[in-house]
């Protein structure tokens, strides 16, 4: 069972959490039917996407025995089977979906072209520079979407900018440090990092780094979102966001992560604590 749950992935069920953006945004959390409807909707991408990493990790497993850190994942190994991970993931998906058509049509139609998506990224599409990389700032975009339709509220075009552009901060991120930590190696794991360069890679971080900043803060001070959610103070979360950025620059520049977004965040306190009172400022913000 340890070897199943690992390749399960469960430390990376916190990038699900964007699905509970659009439940706390609308003002919603302390009301019993949007809770139970947006946590059924991270329980079923949760599901859809340990189903991803195993079909993945199938995939992969020879390749991933040539890197230092993927040859411990459980398949790459030889601790957990190929057939036994072949069908969790096709039990996985199924429960995904039924979940997710249940909550909600267009849910389970964002549940559909999330896990298209990831599969078409692994069978090929990871190996085409850039569009690499968009393809997993989009996993990010069809949670914060999907979570909207779930409970059937309005999500901001400001607040899917500014998720677009910090997943694609992240996704530039870990291709910089897979390319730092493969060296010469690189192009033997993934065909699209013999396309990267250092340069390039700083260049488009420190690109998405500015759009995130500027936009998430042009969200907080626009009319229209102060209009609909009846407050002037949003802005109030700016530091939080600057600290937060700065911070992960930091970890990936000075101390070599960032590689895995999920452990990065789960082992460094002052991120985590970033995130915190990011999160303790918006609710009194919106809430109080």
């Amino acid at each position: 069972m340890i070897p199943f749950l690992k390749s399960l992935r469960p430390h990376q069920w916190i990038k699900n959490l964007f699905v509970l953006a659009a439940l706390i945004f609308s003002k919603h959390v302390f009301e019993p039917d949007y809770i139970i409807q947006a946590s059924l909707a991270f329980v079923a991408f949760c599901f859809i996407s340990s189903a991803v990493y195993l079909f993945n990790d199938i995939r992969d497993r020879k390749n991933d025995r040539n890197h230092p850190e993927k040859r411990h994942r459980p398949i790459a190994s030889g601790a957990l089977g190929v057939s036994t991970a072949s069908i969790s993931a096709i039990v996985l998906a199924i429960i995904a979906l039924w979940l997710a058509f249940g909550i909600q049509l267009y849910f389970g139609i964002i549940l559909v072209i999330y896990a298209l998506i990831n599969v078409g990224y692994s069978l090929g599409l990871k190996h085409v520079v850039i569009l690499d990389v968009m393809i997993i700032a989009s996993g990010f975009l069809l949670r914060a979407i999907g979570g909207a339709f779930a409970i059937e509220v309005a999500i901001s075009s400001w607040f899917i900018l500014c998720t677009m552009l910090l997943a694609l901060f992240l996704g530039f991120v870990k291709r910089r440090q897979e390319l730092t930590l493969l060296e010469n190696q690189a192009g033997q794991h993934r065909r699209s990092l013999e396309d990267y360069s250092a340069p390039f890679l700083d260049q488009a971080i420190a690109i998405m780094t500015a759009g995130t900043l500027v936009s998430y803060a042009l969200y907080t001070m626009s009319p229209e979102v102060t209009e609909k959610l009846g407050t002037p103070h949003l802005n109030l979360t700016i530091p939080f966001v600057i600290y937060g950025l700065l911070r992960y620059l930091y970890l990936v520049y000075n101390k070599g992560q960032g590689g895995d977004t999920a452990t990065t965040l789960l082992r460094d306190f002052p991120l985590q604590l970033a995130c915190l009172f990011w999160v303790f400022t918006l609710g009194t913000v919106l809430y109080f």
